[in-house]
Parts: C-alpha cells; structure tokens; sequence
C-alpha cells in the first residue's frame, strides 16, 4: 500500500473518532444561540465543556499514536504517553494502570505502545482494565500491554493486520492502527507477541533497546 493511501486511512479514522465530540459542539452552539433560560444553558455549557475536553485529549492522543507528537528526538518521556491514555480513556469504562518505569524511551516504541493500547480498549466493549508494564529483557526492556474485562474482542482482521497479513484491500480505518503498529514494530525492530490466554483476556508483548 502506498504511503498516500495508507496516511489516507488514518486520516478517515481520526475523522471518525472526533465527529462526535465535534458534531456536539456544533449542535451545542447552535442551541446556545437560541436559548434563553438560564438552567438550560448552564446545561448547555456544561456539554460544551465535555465534548471540547473529549476533542481536545482524542487530538493529544492521536498526535502521538499517529503523528510525529514528542518533537523531533529519537527518544521521548513515556510520561507524555501515559498522560495522553489517561485521557483518552477518560470517559470510558477502561481504568488504565501504568507501571512503565522507565525514563524514557525510542519514539516508535512508545508509538507502538499506544496503538495497542488502543486495539486493547476496542476490544474492551464491556469496560475493564489495561495495564502496562516493563521488565528487563536481553539488552533491553520488554514491554507488556494486558486488557481484561467480562467482554474482550479481538477481531481476525485486526490481529491479520497487526501481523502484515491482511491483503492491503481489506485494509480500512478500523484496522489502520493495528496495520500501523505492525509497521512500526518492524522499523523498531521488534517481533510482536499476542497471547489470549482466556476469553477475558490479550497480552501484547513487544521488545526494545
């Protein structure tokens, strides 16, 4: 697949997963404009709020799981990673528990680590909890993504694009992050590991220097 087609696809995801928020804002506006009773207005505003606030963190993460967010460096703060799931799974069911420890590391990693975060919280459509994590590996760290909860789904098609075994045609928004991550963890590079050691549970595991 070419690099316009595949950047393409993201971008039809992106678009996808803001215009909701966005669309509240508009129609959030639109009945400002119109309202004049006090209560329903503090309501109004208040919905405002959330959807800016939603906009705003699904930008921040996508900046970095997508983008070239962290600078130009080779090495960024996982710190930043970490802050920008939190917020991305904000207001969903998904607790989030980050237990990295490290100081920082290569872009691409952190990269790949938030696209399987964000294949993990998909397939949560019930609400549960991520957890990330690292421990030493060889010359370097190996790192661990878990999602469980009561109702995990992993489709075939994202794990086919995750592994670079989904015929290019059947790529689609819904699948280019995990198309992306299989990209980057071979630029990194790093073998991808997944394990569904029960039907509650996904392992994705990923090393690097």
């Amino acid at each position: 697949m070419s690099s316009v087609s595949f950047a393409a696809l993201l971008c039809s995801r992106l678009c996808h997963d803001l215009v909701s928020p966005v669309g509240a804002l508009s129609n959030g506006l639109e009945i400002l404009a119109d309202e004049h009773d006090d209560a329903m207005r503090d309501q109004v505003l208040s919905l405002l709020d959330q959807s800016a606030r939603q906009t705003a963190n699904r930008l921040q993460f996508f900046r970095l799981a997508f983008g070239a967010g962290g600078g130009f460096g080779q090495v960024v703060d996982p710190k930043e990673g970490e802050k920008a799931l939190n917020a991305f799974l904000q207001d969903s069911k998904i607790t989030l528990e980050w237990n990295l420890g490290l100081q920082n590391m290569p872009k691409n990693a952190l990269k790949l680590l938030l696209n399987l975060a964000l294949l993990a919280g998909e397939g949560l459509i019930r609400g549960g909890v991520i957890r990330v994590e690292s421990s030493p590996h060889e010359n370097g760290h190996l790192l661990e993504i878990t999602a469980s909860g009561p109702r995990l789904i992993f489709s075939d098609a994202c794990r086919a694009a995750l592994e670079g075994r989904l015929d290019e045609d059947a790529l689609e928004p819904r699948t280019a992050p995990a198309y992306l991550a299989g990209i980057v963890a071979k630029e990194l590079p790093t073998k991808l590991d997944v394990e569904m050691p029960t039907a509650e549970k996904i392992i994705f595991r990923a090393s690097f220097i």
